[in-house]
């Protein structure tokens, strides 16, 4: 997929991008680790690794049509896009959209957002994402039109957006 956002782009992941991609998801979860926990850096930092490595592998074996990127600002790693372009033959599944901190809260969410919604729109198909009921992110998810269609043990939100 290629993007229209001025300096940023995507690219396939690579085996080399492990280390990266693991920092960029373990980047969700220092919050809860933090208030959650007593553990140590090193214990966080082990579990981090354990939950990316079982996350990254469930992604790969089960989204076996899904495009895996990087998402680069001028050649630098911001964060990670996963997405099924022909989810279940219904539409577009974002399966994790993700900015490292320090690259949130710039519009850069919401510009590759509204390029997938548009991408859609085109192609007359639905966009749908889980969403965790805490995540910051739910209010842009319903700003920009996505609408929740179900929810899994009162935490994962399934959010949908239609072209209708």
């Amino acid at each position: 997929m290629n993007l229209s956002i001025k300096d940023i782009s995507l690219r396939a992941i690579l085996e080399s991008d492990l280390p990266i991609l693991c920092k960029i998801y373990g980047s969700t979860r220092t919050e809860e680790l933090d208030k959650g926990t007593n553990w140590n850096q090193e214990q966080k930092q082990f579990f981090i690794e354990q939950q990316f490595f079982a996350q990254h592998e469930y992604y790969q074996n089960n989204y076996t049509g899904a495009k895996f990127y990087i998402i680069e600002k001028e050649n630098t790693v911001i964060g990670r896009l996963y997405i099924d372009f022909f989810f279940e033959k219904k539409g577009f599944r974002i399966i994790d959209i993700t900015l490292l901190p320090d690259w949130r809260k710039k519009d850069i969410g919401s510009a590759i957002l509204n390029e997938i919604i548009k991408k859609a729109a085109e192609n007359k198909m639905k966009v749908s994402i889980h969403v965790e009921s805490f995540n910051p992110a739910m209010n842009l998810y319903k700003k920009l039109g996505f609408i929740k269609i179900s929810e899994t043990n009162g935490v994962y939100h399934l959010m949908e957006w239609s072209p209708e």
